[in-house]
């Protein structure tokens, strides 16, 4: 994702796609995701096929240096507007400084492609404000587990297929946070869909990801929402027995989320619709504010502040906190007692 003052994603895809082309783009960060898909849209778009044999070069940082890259940018392209540098792994690079001296007047007919992952360049260097000033800088930062869903959504809208909040939230907690492994299961699933109908479902991402969509941690958080014991219990058995299915790491910040809107709920003066609710907790639509509302008929205000003291005990504990033996299972089956008891 993007620095505060920089572009977002889409904005540089964008002009890259209406072919509005900078000199440098400086792309870094953690999440190496966003870095792939702008480089590489450079690297098959900007040129003709014809035309890169002489005019696209990709170089690794560890293999050269600022300088070797520098001379190569100040050369003209041999019948073609442009020429493309693409320097891959640049966070091996040690000194900056031809390249600073070389953002100070940067070749128009050059498109330098700086890709600087796991980690990113000081912001008060120099080279940062060059690079803004004549072409793009953009931070890609890793997404957090809460955002997944609506990134899931998204990228499945864009392929012309649709997915279900339940379905979102099951691919998010078993894949995680890693998007190339994350687009990678999307793809699978979008190559198994039918043409007349891209729905994805509960049982499509059972049957193409491998995840239960009746024992997960969509359905734990439901079954605590609705204060179903034995369903709870259930799914607490099921993940003992199968610890891939989920554990107190992937389904924690989603109870603790849960709770924290909970007690927000119920200090908003207005909280007595859907709509109410969803204006409080910032919603997409009043449908999300029904879980809230049963939440408010199960659990008092007094207790839902317990349950967010004692969240964050279990959390100090499954790190090692104050807890020289209970397991993360144990732990798990504690704090689903107490909230619900």
């Amino acid at each position: 994702m993007p620095t505060k003052s920089g572009p977002t994603f889409q904005q540089i895809m964008s002009d890259l796609k209406a072919r509005k082309f900078s000199p440098i783009y400086i792309l870094m960060g953690d999440e190496s995701y966003y870095i792939d898909k702008i480089s590489d849209y450079i690297a098959e778009n900007v040129l003709r096929p014809e035309e890169r044999d002489f005019n696209q070069t990709v170089v690794y940082g560890a293999d050269t240096t600022a300088m070797k890259i520098v001379d190569q940018a100040h050369q003209f392209p041999m019948m073609a507007e442009k020429q493309v540098i693409i320097v891959k792994e640049a966070q091996a690079i040690r000194s900056l400084d031809p390249l600073e001296k070389y953002l100070k007047n940067p070749v128009k007919s050059t498109i330098l492609v700086w890709c600087y992952k796991n980690g990113k360049i000081d912001a008060r260097k120099k080279v940062i404000s060059l690079a803004q000033a004549s072409g793009v800088v953009f931070e890609s930062k890793k997404l957090r587990d809460y955002q997944l869903p609506a990134f899931i959504v998204d990228y499945l809208k864009s392929r012309k297929a649709t997915i279900d909040q339940k379905s979102a939230q099951m691919i998010a907690e078993h894949v995680g946070a890693d998007l190339n492994r994350l687009t990678s299961e999307l793809d699978k699933v979008l190559i198994s869909l039918p043409e007349g109908d891209r729905r994805v479902t509960p049982v499509i991402v059972e049957r193409e990801i491998g995840v239960s969509k009746d024992f997960n941690s969509f359905e734990l958080r439901d079954a605590i929402v609705q204060k179903n014991v034995f369903k709870a219990n259930q799914i607490i058995k099921y993940f003992d027995t199968n610890p891939k299915a989920g554990s107190i790491y992937s389904f924690l910040p989603m109870l603790f989320n849960f709770f924290q809107n909970l007690m927000i709920v119920y200090y908003s003066p207005q909280n007595r619709t859907d709509s109410d609710i969803a204006k409080a907790l910032e919603l997409r639509t009043p449908w999300g504010a029904r879980d809230y509302v049963t939440g408010k008929r199960n659990y008092t205000a007094r207790k839902t502040m317990d349950i967010i003291s004692k969240i964050r005990e279990v959390d100090a504990k499954s790190k090692g906190i104050e807890n020289p033996d209970t397991s993360a299972g144990d732990l798990m089956k504690e704090l689903i007692f107490f909230i619900l008891h």
